[in-house]
């Protein structure tokens, strides 16, 4: 019995390719909504990080050069790992800590292609636009593939285009245990200060994270004061949004020594400020 009933299903004269068109609009359409309301809630998320004065880190790179991969190994997040193009599309955004126990946020992006469409750019911007706004960029690239030269070259022209050439960059050669020693020479001549890493194995991840602390921007206060044992809250933040170079326990409270955002500074000599009134 012919038919063209069902939901999905071909209505009475439509041809298979007309069936599938349809599908995929209908796709687009969802994966377009999608992407607003990703968007949405990251602008959310970005103007936290910004109030906090969090620094940010950006993990961007050509498809399948290990991007998600070594946001696991450097975070511990559980981020799907896929061989496939365009399989991370909502930015997982991480925080971690530097060596030294500065907080700051790590974020996965899109996988980049050579010559990307301009329709693409424009579908995925919403996802690519917390790389124009990060204080570094990671440059993952697959050390294995025959050509890490052109995949570095349409990663940057991806990065120009959505306005986020001007970021600060630090190339990640991942896979080393699968590449040519050849070739991994012939990437880092012409990338000075590029690292080599395998996160499969571990190899050169220790010596990543102290290169990141290193490139982060530095912040711009220095305090020592007495933090009062009934604003621990202050001490947290201070582990969280700075540096802390000292803490000791005293009688009047918490001996603390640190670099931290200039809001936090300020709230930092207020809560000794309010203490000391209370006592007088």
């Amino acid at each position: 019995m012919a038919g063209g009933g069902g939901i999905g299903t071909r209505g009475p004269g439509e041809t298979k390719l007309e069936t599938d068109r349809r599908r995929l609009r209908a796709r687009i359409s969802r994966l377009q909504r999608d992407i607003a309301d990703f968007s949405t809630g990251r602008k959310v998320q970005r103007g936290q990080r910004r109030r906090r004065d969090v620094p940010s880190v950006v993990i961007a790179g050509y498809t399948n050069a290990g991007k998600s991969s070594l946001l696991n190994a450097l975070t511990g997040a559980g981020v799907l790992v896929e061989d496939a193009l365009f399989a991370t599309l909502d930015p997982a955004v991480r925080r971690t800590v530097t060596p030294s126990g500065r907080g700051y946020t790590l974020t996965d992006t899109v996988g980049f292609v050579r010559h990307l469409p301009h329709q693409l750019v424009d579908a995925f911007r919403s996802t690519l636009e917390e790389t124009a706004e990060a204080d570094l960029v990671l440059h993952v690239v697959d050390g294995s593939d025959a050509e890490p030269e052109a995949q570095i070259a349409a990663v940057r022209g991806v990065l120009a285009e959505i306005g986020a050439s001007h970021v600060p960059e630090l190339v990640v050669v991942n896979k080393i245990d699968a590449a040519d020693p050849v070739v991994l020479q012939g990437v880092r001549a012409r990338e000075p200060g590029s690292l080599n890493v395998s996160v499969k194995t571990g190899a050169g991840l220790a010596a990543l994270r102290e290169a990141i602390e290193a490139a982060l921007p530095r912040l711009e206060v220095q305090v020592k004061v007495t933090v009062p044992y009934s604003r621990g809250d202050l001490i947290a933040r201070a582990h969280a949004e700075g540096e802390v170079l000292a803490a000791e326990h005293a009688a009047d409270g918490t001996l603390l020594e640190a670099r931290v955002p200039p809001a936090l500074a300020a709230q930092l000599e207020a809560a000794l400020d309010d203490y000391v009134h209370v006592r007088a």
